[in-house]
């Protein structure tokens, strides 16, 4: 199976990029992300302080029903039974993801999940360590960054399309406080693979984007 592995900072545009780019080439798309936020909002929903591991570790119960699955070749995220694949993308899951995947229970509970869709399929995964971690023999890794203020003003329109009332000053905020507790936590660290090609697109539009990282990962398959 070929894989390949995006991993970035939090709104670099990972979500849409790499499934549109699955798309064009055939593969399936898995969006990690979804899967910590999903837990984040089981951790949210039970009133459970995401900044406290033991009790975030605590409240995945053998109960808890985490799934990750393809509705009309688009995948959809779900909570014991119900779709969940909206409320994930709040911000307040976005930093309850945050927290949690500096969870080592957390993480080790969600691994073998991520590891077993790669081995059954072509695809292209990202998150924070996909390339590091999670598929370190991955054919191809792509570390996908742009600008903080970048990635702040695509995701304050996004919200706001939405209907969501946000300021764009505490998305930012969010946002620069998203990328220190991803950079700095103990456990897999958001950093590029040493061998991973480094994709920027603090400055080009979103199909100057998908472009860019289809034309990457064939000559990288190609090479």
């Amino acid at each position: 199976m070929i894989n390949v592995a995006i991993d970035g900072p939090a709104g670099a545009g990972k979500s849409t990029i790499s499934r549109r780019a699955a798309a064009a080439l055939g593969y399936i798309y898995i969006d990690t992300g979804a899967l910590y936020r999903t837990v984040g909002v089981h951790a949210l929903r039970l009133g459970v302080d995401t900044q406290d591991p033991d009790a975030v570790a605590a409240c995945l119960t053998d109960d808890l029903q985490v799934e990750l699955r393809f509705v009309n070749g688009e995948q959809r995220m779900f909570l014991g039974g119900e779709d969940v694949s909206e409320a994930i993308r709040t911000p307040e899951a976005s930093l309850a993801a945050s927290a949690v995947s500096a969870v080592p229970a957390v993480r080790a509970y969600l691994f073998d999940l991520q590891k077993q869709l790669a081995h059954d399929n072509n695809c292209i995964m990202d998150g924070r360590d996909i390339g590091t971690v999670v598929l370190p023999d991955a054919q191809v890794k792509i570390f996908l960054t742009a600008s903080p203020e970048a990635r702040a003003e695509r995701r304050y329109k996004e919200l706001c399309e939405k209907g969501m009332d946000v300021k764009y000053e505490d998305v930012l905020a969010d946002m620069i406080q998203r990328d220190y507790n991803d950079s700095h936590r103990a456990i897999a660290p958001l950093k590029p693979a040493d061998d991973a090609i480094t994709v920027d697109t603090s400055n080009i539009g979103l199909e100057e984007s998908v472009a860019l990282v289809i034309r990457t990962i064939k000559d990288k398959l190609e090479n």
